[in-house]
């Protein structure tokens, strides 16, 4: 039977019968309706105004080349180099293809409960799975979906496994969905070689056989971002539904904006009211998604419906209400080859992450970085120092960062910022200061973005502007530190040693 007549012939039976996910969106009564104006109600929660720092796991059968991000699409495109790896390793994709890569998924070295350890001592306050990526394969107990990874390869609820461990580590727990784009992110599965000894021949998408997995072929025109059949925007609903509703997530990411129109509301609705009813009366969740409303067909995107993601970006100023950045410690899936274009190495490093979370916390938002795992669930001992370096920074300098507010600028210094997605790469040194301030607003912080080689002046806390400091701390050392502060700008004199070899915090106490 077709995908798309199972998966609505199975909504509809399970609301006959009063269990189904759909029938639960229906039920969840509340403030929010199915529309933006009323979406646009929504109120960020204070814990994530709090946990400014989050980690995720970007992990999924794609892990399994060890090639990199978008794999399961781009094995398909002839001539692109994970095509050309595919050829070399595993065969051509009219024979052996994506559907033949999951088995190969086993996951069995993962352990969510040490990983989760690792992640909350290096200063993650929430934690977000993986859902489902464009690949169309579920990484929980889909009831609409044979492809997921309880029934095929490591035969285990992922999703369910994450959860676990992180409310056992008492952090905030989250899942992303990037199936919205899956319809037409696959269409080159159904295509063919166009040169060569394989011209012609189809690949396995194209089989109807495998439809559950690569969908059917889209209709002329059907090509952006999100597809515009309306039998796939009430597939997208059922799963996603069913995924919040199993897993009541405290955040839900969409790789993209809002989906889907009318579809995309009443999910997002019945998200937020489902949230009031199980907390008595108070939202508190979370909605992430992103601005593409310059991009056509890439979904509807409303100020105040949810929390602005960025990807591998930020923003060039302070943002009144929360937003988030997502990026990641290299590529999103594991890549053998990927480079960092800085360094050459592999992954960022504790420097890197350390100064752009900073700046990222200083204009109002947080850090959602992905930590690399492995096909089998581990992580490189590289991956391990990394978390090791923020875990001891974290634990000296973590109060600028957790529970902090943006102050009334968010910094200084001589790199040139730029806002935007996939931009984050900005040379910052120890001249860049970047400011936050406790809830209360009776303690500042000014954090060097690496470690200062001669004293250290703040322009932006000249006597001339503001009230009298009162006193100056550094993070880490009880060494009394010697400070003036001047009409132009406060100078903080080097002291012998730094706690830190990586961005250093100066605890400022202003007036008395």
């Amino acid at each position: 039977m077709n995908r798309f007549k199972t998966a609505l012939l199975g909504v509809t039976a399970f609301a006959a019968a009063g269990a189904s996910a759909v029938q639960e969106q229906k039920r969840a009564e509340g403030p929010f309706k199915p529309d933006m104006a009323s979406l646009a109600q929504y109120q960020c929660p204070e814990w994530f105004r709090d946990a400014k720092f989050g980690i995720w796991a970007h992990w999924g059968p794609q892990s399994v080349p060890m090639f990199g991000d978008w794999y399961a699409k781009r094995m398909y495109v002839e001539g692109d180099k994970k095509y050309q790896y595919h050829l070399e390793h595993y065969g051509h994709p009219s024979r052996f293809g994506y559907k033949d890569i999951i088995p190969l998924w086993k996951a069995e070295k993962f352990d969510p409960d040490r990983l989760m350890a690792l992640y909350k001592a290096a200063g993650a306050r929430y934690f977000v799975s993986m859902g489902v990526h464009h690949d169309n394969f579920d990484l929980w107990d889909s009831k609409f979906h044979s492809w997921n990874a309880v029934q095929m390869g490591p035969k285990r609820d992922i999703v369910g496994a994450w959860k676990k461990a992180a409310l056992a580590q008492g952090l905030k727990f989250g899942v992303s969905e990037h199936l919205g784009a899956s319809f037409t992110w696959w269409q080159p599965s159904h295509g063919a070689d166009k040169k060569g000894p394989q011209a012609g021949v189809p690949y396995d998408g194209a089989d109807p056989k495998w439809e559950d997995l690569y969908h059917p072929a889209a209709l002329p025109g059907d090509n952006a971002w999100y597809s515009t059949d309306p039998r796939w925007a009430k597939e997208w609903l059922a799963r996603i539904t069913d995924l919040v509703d199993s897993y009541q997530p405290d955040l839900l990411y969409s790789d993209g904006a809002l989906p889907f129109g009318e579809t995309g509301c009443k999910m997002l609705a019945h998200y937020y009211n489902a949230n009031i009813a199980k907390r008595g009366g108070k939202l508190d969740v979370v909605y992430c998604l992103k601005d593409w409303t310059t991009k056509p067909g890439h979904g509807t995107y409303v100020e105040g419906i949810g929390v602005q993601d960025v990807e591998r970006g930020g923003l060039s100023g302070i943002k009144e209400q929360p937003w988030q950045t997502d990026t990641s410690i290299g590529d999103w899936f594991y890549n053998k080859e990927w480079k960092i274009k800085e360094t050459g190495k592999m992954y960022r490093d504790a420097d890197w992450v350390i100064r752009t979370l900073a700046d990222v916390v200083s204009k109002n938002g947080n850090m959602l970085l992905n930590v690399i795992q492995r096909p089998d669930g581990s992580i490189d001992q590289e991956v391990e120092h990394l978390l090791e370096d923020l875990a001891v920074w974290m634990a000296i300098n973590g109060e600028a960062i957790h529970g902090s507010r943006p102050w009334r600028v968010y910094g200084e210094g001589n790199a040139a910022v730029t806002g935007g997605a996939f931009k984050e790469d900005f040379g910052f040194s120890a001249d860049d200061i970047r400011f936050t301030q406790s809830k209360d607003g009776r303690t500042l912080y000014a954090i060097a973005l690496g470690v200062p080689a001669v004293d250290v002046t703040i322009r932006a806390l000249a006597k001339a502007d503001n009230k009298l400091v009162s006193n100056v701390q550094l993070l880490g050392s009880v060494e009394k530190l010697v400070w003036k502060q001047e009409a132009d700008a406060l100078v903080i004199q080097k002291p012998s040693a730094w706690p830190s070899q990586h961005a250093v915090v100066f605890k400022v106490t202003l007036g008395n």
